[in-house]
């Protein structure tokens, strides 16, 4: 799991095992970002298409964009306005791609997560470095 803000800098990281859902993900993911204050805005995709995700996100100020899964019972939550926001999706594909060029993230080498994990934030701190 990654975040990243509007300029592809990575925020925060995060590695667990393939069991978990993705939604129960998210809000670790947000608790250990680097900045004081939540973004106003999280972007993600139909992965994430969760009422309860949606309510505990704002009641956090944080609102949710991503287009709902096919097949939904409930009705929609959103119009067609927040979703325009989600074309911004590429910034974040982008830097999956920057951390793609570390070979070592490519293919999982190591046995313990918390060493690939280790190697994750080193790359991430490599691409933010090279940012400024």
């Amino acid at each position: 799991m990654l975040l990243v803000d509007g300029t592809g800098l990575p925020l925060s990281i995060d590695v667990d095992s393939a069991r978990p859902g993705e939604v129960t993900l998210i809000e670790p993911l947000l608790e250990r970002a680097v900045v004081n204050r939540l973004p106003n805005r999280l972007i993600y995709d139909r992965a994430a298409d969760s009422d309860p995700l949606r309510e505990r996100l704002a009641e956090r100020g944080v609102e949710l964009v991503c287009p709902h899964r096919r097949g939904r019972k409930r009705p929609a939550t959103q119009d067609g306005r927040p979703l325009r926001r989600y074309r911004k999706r590429w910034i974040v594909e982008r830097t999956i791609g920057w951390l793609k060029a570390f070979r070592r993230l490519v293919t999982r080498y190591e046995f313990y997560a918390f060493l690939f994990h280790s190697f994750a934030k080193l790359a991430c701190l490599m691409i933010v470095l090279r940012r400024f």
